[in-house]
């Protein structure tokens, strides 16, 4: 508009209301309508950080609008058992969902790539692959093909590798072994003689108390100390060679998405890439006091033995060439990024690997 257009169309009343105009966040200026809607999450209350990820993103867009765009945030099971929720989201039952992706490659196994895959990509690899490798379009290409706009909003970081009831020596003793894990490592352990299961967050203490299963992964120290598994599995192992960088992501209904108005769709993106920035952050300033917690409380740290590690690396390679066969959408996105991860570790391996291992030899 023209300023001569906007002078005519009451531009001086619009100036006279300004200093009220001013008090209120930009993109709530535009946002027209309240909007209403329902987040669930894949996780408990109990997990602080990864269930706070989708309230600190529901309480930014909020401030973002104004307290226009309201998002309600509802806890594993509260509304869609945590498995659930892409198919709640697909559907239009809820509008959308934060959850990992890779719970869901029982669908498809490119499902995967939106957290992680066996051997991948660090947590600042991915979000550099996401924003500027090409990676958010190519993932969202295939989700919108299910009706879900999918936006980067968390990552725990690199995990730690598993609490096991029992010492791990070689390969052999992972046969039989009933094993709570998630996405494809659980697949690359199948091809090593374990049982594995996929539980929800909520579900794996009591599993392993009871002895329904032997041996159980979730995230990273500040999680595994809340959930207790130390005081029934005692060896704790590293490093989570299945979850070197595990995003997550807010799934939205596409239909519900292309209908917000563009302020809204702002803060809805800003809000996530915030969170995304929040969460890793959280659980890096969480977890050196918890690991350290957990040795003092009885868990015994260790490294997995070199044989257990050459053993997953070769089955999770044969894997990868069955996913890649079964699904054209993981192939093109897996081999795109590892094309992208072979650049990438060449660069840390000069540059944060030397500077690493050197202050690991200091006393600080």
């Amino acid at each position: 508009m023209s300023r001569r257009d906007f002078l005519a169309h009451g531009g001086a009343a619009a100036v006279a209301a300004g200093a009220t105009a001013l008090s209120a966040p930009a993109l709530a200026q535009t946002a027209p309508d309240t909007i209403r809607w329902r987040m669930a999450s894949s996780f408990p209350k109990t997990v602080e950080v990864l269930f706070g990820t989708a309230e600190f993103i529901a309480r930014r867009v909020g401030q973002l609008t104004g307290g226009k765009f309201q998002i309600s945030v509802h806890s594993a099971g509260e509304i869609v058992p945590p498995l659930q929720v892409l198919d709640a989201v697909e559907k239009g039952t809820i509008e959308c969902g934060h959850t990992a992706p890779y719970y869901f490659i029982g669908k498809d196994p490119a499902w995967a790539i939106g957290t992680c895959v066996p051997f991948g990509l660090n947590s600042r690899q991915y979000n550099a692959w996401w924003v500027h490798g090409g990676g958010e379009k190519m993932f969202n290409d295939f989700t919108r093909e299910s009706g879900v706009v999918s936006l980067l909003a968390g990552n725990t970081g690199s995990q730690m590798g598993r609490f096991f009831k029992k010492e791990l020596k070689t390969p052999a003793d992972l046969k039989g072994l009933k094993f709570r894990t998630g996405g494809m490592g659980g697949q690359v352990l199948t091809k090593l003689g374990v049982v594995a299961q996929q539980l929800a967050a909520g579900d794996i203490y009591p599993a392993l108390e009871k002895g329904t299963i032997d041996a159980a992964e979730f995230t990273v120290p500040a999680d595994d100390e809340r959930l207790g598994l130390a005081k029934v599995a005692k060896f704790y192992y590293y490093p989570g060679w299945n979850e070197g960088g595990a995003a997550l992501s807010l799934q939205v209904n596409a239909k519900q998405f292309d209908a917000l108005p563009d302020a809204y769709k702002a803060a809805l993106q800003s809000a996530t890439a915030e969170a995304n920035t929040w969460m890793q952050s959280r659980y890096d300033a969480l977890n050196p006091a918890a690991l350290k917690r957990l040795v003092q409380a009885g868990a015994v740290l260790k490294p997995f033995p070199q044989s257990i590690l050459d053993a997953c690396y070769k089955a999770n390679k044969e894997l990868m060439e069955e996913a890649s066969a079964k699904s054209p959408a993981f192939k093109k996105m897996f081999e795109n990024q590892m094309a992208f991860q072979r650049d990438q570790v060449a660069w840390f391996r000069v540059a944060e690997g030397g500077f690493d291992n050197f202050m690991s030899r200091q006393k600080l």
